[in-house]
């Protein structure tokens, strides 16, 4: 299941197992990369499978990342944590505070937030067994919920995608197909509606679609599957990842791919296969990390315009991609880790100069206090 070789070939530092049987936790915590900073990033739970398939997930997530904060220009490591469960009938108090001293017990290699299924009240109670959390609520000194932000980022990466596909940013009259209004799609949906986009939606929730048929009535809803024939000028994946694969990548009928979910691609090579379809992708863990940018800023003392100016940047950052990605005529995924690697390396050797070739001895977070 797990192998140092699976590891050294992805580059994770530390991958830990945690489980209560008190509670019924079983959690696993993958640290990928500590050269810019402490690993930040959210925990989910998730009903899967296997453990195989939650440790391939996590192992992929944690990886992505690494990469989101190092082209976001965050001083942050790569990490993320799954939860296995089923969030409607396991979660309890008693598991995430069990969770919380375990990600405490890290001493600030790792910091946790909100990811798919985890809410600010789960936060909290990882809150009241560790200083190293982030998103927790704004009573408390925290950012809350950081949907909006990731949805904005995701908004701020379409207008650059329309700027480089279309010659102007607007959003208007684009129709935008959305797979997943869950927490981030229904923000994105909110968003790109007022901007007098017109959309197309899917949704496995039906919770999710009444939600969106009462507050968006206009808006079309459309199968699971007929999400991916839809004539649109952009699809947007913000349900979980992978939805970009052999399978669906042909009935494609858009010219941009720009979406929140994390993975999109499920192999590196589809990135390639859009580039050949002539369909502009701009990578997830380069528009999505509105959210991580969020909530780094909560320890250094969080206010919303100051997170929303910083999101702003994913607009520029997106449009330097894409010229990598034509001057070195490469898929923009591709070009995305050219300028999250050049980053890496250029950190990786200052610390070799101060410290020899002793290696990555990693960062802690000094954290703040636990909630009382």
């Amino acid at each position: 299941m797990l192998s140092f070789e699976k590891l050294y070939s992805m580059g994770h530092e530390e991958v830990i197992f945690l489980s209560d049987p008190s509670c019924n936790l079983k959690a696993i915590i993958a640290i990928h990369d500590t050269t810019l900073g402490p690993a930040l990033g959210g925990t989910r739970m998730w009903q899967y499978k296997n453990e195989e398939e939650a440790l391939e997930d996590v192992l992929r997530l944690s990886k992505g990342m690494t990469y989101k904060a190092a082209v976001s220009g965050l001083n942050l490591g790569g990490g993320k944590a799954v939860i296995i469960g089923d969030p409607k009938v396991d979660k309890s108090e008693a598991l995430f505070r069990a969770y919380g001293r375990y990600v405490e017990s890290l001493n600030g290699r790792y910091i946790t937030a909100e990811d798919v299924n985890i809410t600010v009240e789960d936060i909290e109670h990882i809150y009241t067994e560790t200083s190293f959390v982030c998103g927790v609520a704004k009573i408390h000194g925290g950012s809350g919920n950081p949907a909006p932000y990731t949805a904005l980022g995701v908004y701020r990466g379409m207008e650059a995608a329309c700027t480089k596909t279309y010659g102007n940013r607007s959003l208007r009259d684009k129709v935008v197909a959305i797979q997943g209004v869950g927490s981030v799609g229904f923000e994105l949906a909110k968003l790109l509606d007022k901007s007098g986009a017109r959309l197309i939606f899917t949704d496995i929730n039906e919770k999710n679609i009444e939600k969106m048929k009462e507050e968006i009535p206009h808006a079309e809803f459309v199968g699971a599957k007929e999400i991916f024939e839809a004539k649109c000028d952009i699809y947007a994946p913000c349900a979980l990842g992978a939805s970009i694969n052999d399978e669906t990548i042909d009935k494609l009928k858009c010219k941009i791919v720009a979406g929140a979910a994390n993975n999109q691609l499920k192999e590196n090579r589809h990135g390639q296969i859009l580039k050949d379809k002539k369909i502009l992708y701009a990578p997830d863990y380069l528009i999505n990390a509105g959210g991580l940018m969020n909530v780094s800023i909560e320890f250094e003392g969080w206010n919303d315009g100051k997170s929303r100016r910083m999101v702003d940047t994913i607009y520029d950052t997106s449009l330097e991609i894409f010229a990598i990605s034509d001057e070195q005529n490469i898929p923009v995924n591709q070009a995305t880790d050219v300028m999250a690697e050049r980053r890496l390396d250029s950190i990786r050797k200052i610390s070799k100069s101060f410290l020899g070739n002793v290696g990555n001895v990693g960062h802690r977070f000094p954290g703040r206090k636990k909630r009382q």
